[in-house]
């Protein structure tokens, strides 16, 4: 569906893309991750051809290829009802069909039945994801990409826009899905891909990111009270790093040392200081773990792919 190779922007002297390939298949739903400021939305907007880019390459399968765009904050005309806008937008796009067929039907997928004949000034944050998503499907795309569409909903409204992506992507739409709200891809995108500093730090499905850190020792400890900085396990010198996670602590081991090392060493400092654990066991780096690991810099095989800082 769409190949980028060697992709680079640059704002003056801040370099936003420095060497961005990207690969992605029909069907897929391709979670683009990443901190604000990584690239993410100068990447969209080069897709859709709404910047230039500086450098690289952008290869289509076709050259008739369709995109729907969602932007992080869609601007509707708060004078016009919400029917009314999605006719405005399948005249602005010549939809070939009947409009006002095509206008119901959206209005059906994306839950907006009800709200159809309000102004939408009046719309929540939610109603306007919703609304954006029903404008940018609204030509049947081949690709359709969405910026942040769940940024700044309450939980509820998260949940019906999830389900609506969802609902598209189980008919076969190649999405990708701009986000930094882990749980969002998770529930959604069949592959996944980190950048940082301008460059794809890693991608690939879920399985083989995490694959890709499977000589990361990380264990996880279970503990009766809620663990703070200063908690003793945390001065192990054989970890790296520790988090506190769901209720116990997740201790990441330096480069080299194996899982028994790091066992015994955290069984002696419980023994140490009297502390009872509810529970210890090894796990896979979650994708959490993993996004917060390279951006926080403690993932460095992967960082020293990804370059520096600006």
């Amino acid at each position: 569906m769409l190949r980028i190779t060697g992709l680079k922007k640059s704002f003056k002297r801040l370099h936003v893309l420095r060497d961005l390939n990207l690969s992605i298949d029909r069907g897929d739903v391709y979670g683009l991750l990443g901190t604000n400021g990584c690239g993410k939305t100068t990447t969209m907007n080069i897709i859709c051809n709404i910047i230039p880019k500086d450098e690289g390459e952008i290869v289509f399968e076709s050259d008739n290829v369709k995109i729907g765009y969602l932007p992080e904050s869609p601007a509707l005309y708060g004078y016009m009802t919400g029917s009314e806008y999605l006719d405005y937008i399948g005249a602005c796009c010549e939809y070939k069909g009947d409009i006002k067929a095509r206008t119901a039907e959206l209005l059906h997928i994306t839950g907006m039945t009800d709200g159809a004949h309000r102004k939408t000034r009046g719309y929540s944050r939610g109603m306007n994801q919703r609304i954006g998503i029903a404008a940018a499907i609204y030509s049947n795309p081949d690709l359709l990409i969405l910026d942040e569409p769940t940024s700044a909903l309450d939980p509820e409204g998260r949940a019906e826009v999830m389900e609506i992506i969802r609902k598209l992507a189980d008919s076969g739409v190649t999405i990708i899905l701009c986000t930094h709200i882990l749980g969002d891809v998770e529930r959604v995108a069949n592959k996944v891909g980190i950048l940082r500093h301008g460059v794809m730090a890693v991608d690939g499905t879920l399985l083989e990111v995490q694959k890709q850190f499977e000589d990361t020792v990380a264990l996880f400890v279970r503990l009766r009270y809620l663990p703070d900085d200063s908690d003793p396990l945390c001065s192990i010198d054989v970890v790296e790093k520790s988090d506190i996670w769901n209720g116990g602590l997740t201790l990441f081991a330096r480069r080299g040392v194996s899982e028994e090392e790091l066992y015994s060493k955290v069984i002696s400092k419980l023994s140490d200081n009297g502390i009872l654990p509810e529970g210890i066991v090894f796990r896979r780096m979650s994708l959490e773990q993993i996004y917060i690991g390279i951006n926080n810099g403690t993932l460095g095989p992967v960082l020293s792919q990804a370059g520096g800082g600006y």
